[in-house]
């Protein structure tokens, strides 16, 4: 039997037996088997073998390939911050860190060399090296959220508020509650299947399973509270529960709180995220990276001292606090009737006032959950 194949010297057609073709199929059977991510490439080759490698989360195939990239080329900064990734991830940290220094050496100015080198310190224990080469990071790229949220973790350990939310609910229990902000819905679907929740955002990207119980208004706060019989979508209930996390502007955090309050008893609790700003750069009204608090932190100024009567803590949870505001009055009509007048003395607040004592200002609360426990009661 003969089997006519394309010949590589040049001649038109050439023969091989059955039997030899038989032989090399069972070679590349049992180098499959032996090696199923087939021979590490050099060079450049194996640079791109690696991201191929590394796209489909093959990690030990691409640290194959990376380490040949930078063996035949030791001085590519590109690939020792790949080779250095896939060590993170497969949690080589004293690994990864020589690889990462190796290439901010190469290339001093690349922001994300200097993150990553912070995110290997961080897994190594070492909190001032992180936040040190998160900082130089920044200097480089200052609209870099990921080193933002490094620097977030670093000043406020602990649970992440999304985490925190989960214990809340249990430790209220509520009947009710309303969220202004739900974005892709990874905070309301930590609501209780008992709870009858309320969702509002003018632009919901909802990408979890809710419960049963969850409805989702598509449009904004001040539409919703203008349009609705929120009573009876509560059922005739007071609200026990409700989280603002919508425009990230203290005034649209003000008419929320407003609204919310009239619904609640003594008894109920409000959440605000973002009351506890980062820097100025990430506090400021108009967003310039993804890390974004806005200026939130003056609703807590404010609250301060036009409702000396409410029992306000921001949990210092990262990535940017989280405010519990107790001993509501859904009487209270002051912040209403002089919305006007307290918006415009707070538009014009400077972050700088904040400089004297930022935790003591906007009573920054230990991300401890017996000690949250506490002012939940």
């Amino acid at each position: 039997m003969q089997i006519v194949l394309p010949s590589p010297h040049g001649a038109k057609y050439h023969t091989r037996s059955a039997l030899t073709l038989w032989w090399d199929m069972l070679g590349s059977i049992l180098k499959k088997l032996f090696d199923p991510a087939g021979s590490t490439k050099s060079g450049p080759a194996a640079f791109e073998a690696g991201i191929a490698a590394y796209s489909e989360s093959d990690h030990a195939a691409a640290a194959r390939h990376f380490d040949a990239a930078v063996a035949a080329a030791p001085r590519n900064a590109e690939a020792l911050y790949y080779a250095s990734l896939v060590a993170y991830k497969t949690g080589l940290y004293p690994k990864a860190l020589g690889l990462i220094e190796r290439a901010c050496a190469l290339d001093p100015a690349n922001g994300e060399y200097r993150y990553h080198a912070g995110a290997v310190h961080w897994m190594l224990g070492d909190a001032v090296a992180a936040r040190t080469c998160a900082e130089k990071a920044l200097q480089r790229s200052p609209s870099l959220a990921l080193a933002y949220h490094l620097m977030a973790e670093i000043d406020l350990p602990g649970t992440r508020y999304l985490d925190l939310l989960p214990a809340i609910h249990a430790q209220l229990r509520p009947r009710t509650y309303i969220e202004i902000g739900v974005s892709v819905g990874n905070a309301i679907a930590r609501v209780r299947p008992e709870t009858l929740a309320i969702g509002i955002d003018p632009s919901p990207h909802i990408r979890v399973p809710l419960g049963t119980r969850t409805t989702i208004h598509t449009c904004t706060s001040d539409e919703y509270f203008a349009t609705h019989d929120v009573e009876s979508e509560l059922d005739g209930l007071p609200l026990d529960l409700a989280f603002i996390d919508g425009m990230h502007h203290f005034e649209f955090a003000l008419r929320d709180f407003i609204q919310i309050e009239k619904l609640c008893t003594p008894q109920s609790t409000i959440l605000i995220h973002d009351c506890y700003p980062f820097d100025r750069y990430t506090a400021e009204r108009e967003r310039h990276t993804g890390f974004w608090s806005g200026d939130i932190w003056k609703l807590v100024l404010l609250l301060k001292k036009y409702r000396p009567d409410l029992r306000i803590d921001t949990v210092a949870t990262a990535p940017s606090g989280l405010g519990v505001v107790r001993g509501l009055d859904p009487s209270s009509r002051v912040l209403e009737q002089n919305l006007e007048a307290v918006v415009a003395e707070f538009m014009d607040l400077d972050f700088a006032v904040l400089d004297r004592d930022k935790a003591g200002m906007l009573n920054l609360y230990p991300n401890d959950w017996e000690k949250i426990q506490q002012i939940l009661q």
